[in-house]
């Protein structure tokens, strides 16, 4: 018997999936706390293979480095737990696999707290066409150029439920894209949900 948290994650994945055919879009995955579980939520859908692209999980931060071209500075300052190291995660895996669009995960699932965040602070990203906005520095310094958006999610639950609640807001997100609702304006917003739901 499939878990109602599970079975709404299973219809996200496979409208999903239709909104990308419909649009001749690719996707790929790249993903630190989830493990490989948006890849096979995506992968158990019908019609995946029409646009799915690939994954990378890159658990460790070394890889999100060198395989995904997240900023080396970057993670020594911040860690691996962190909205930019999110968004360089999807523009990254959304280059290196050639897709449309990249989606990423990355966060602290449990037990213990992580590069000093606490369990449950969870980023997903979304990086794809149309995404590109100019940020500015807090500083006053120059604006660069900047592909994506980011989420900043505080789930509650076990390790299990904050795993299965990131999955589910990363492709909510992308969906939100591709539907054309309100995505924020590309900075982190934050949001508390029980995980599991």
């Amino acid at each position: 018997m499939t878990s109602p948290g599970l079975s709404a994650v299973a219809v996200s994945a496979s409208r999903l999936l239709r909104l990308l055919a419909a649009r001749g879009e690719t996707l790929a995955v790249a993903e630190s706390l989830t493990g490989g579980l948006v890849a096979a939520e995506i992968t158990a859908a019908p019609g995946a293979s029409v646009v799915f692209r690939g994954s990378v999980t890159a658990y460790a931060t070394d890889l999100k480095r060198d395989v995904l071209g997240v900023d080396g500075t970057l993670l020594e300052e911040r860690g691996a737990v962190d909205a930019e190291v999110a968004r360089q995660m999807a523009v990254g895996v959304r280059k290196a696999l050639g897709a449309d669009w990249g989606i990423a995960t990355t966060g602290v699932a449990g037990p213990d707290a992580q590069d000093g965040k606490p369990v449950g602070t969870v980023f997903v990203a979304v990086a794809g066409p149309g995404l590109d906005h100019m940020r500015g520095y807090a500083d006053g310094g120059a604006e660069e150029k900047a592909e994506g958006r980011v989420a900043a999610l505080r789930l509650n639950g076990d390790r299990s439920e904050i795993r299965m609640e990131s999955v589910r807001s990363v492709l909510t997100l992308l969906l939100k894209q591709l539907s054309g609702e309100p995505a924020g304006n590309g900075r982190a917003q934050d949001t508390e949900q029980n995980g599991g739901n």
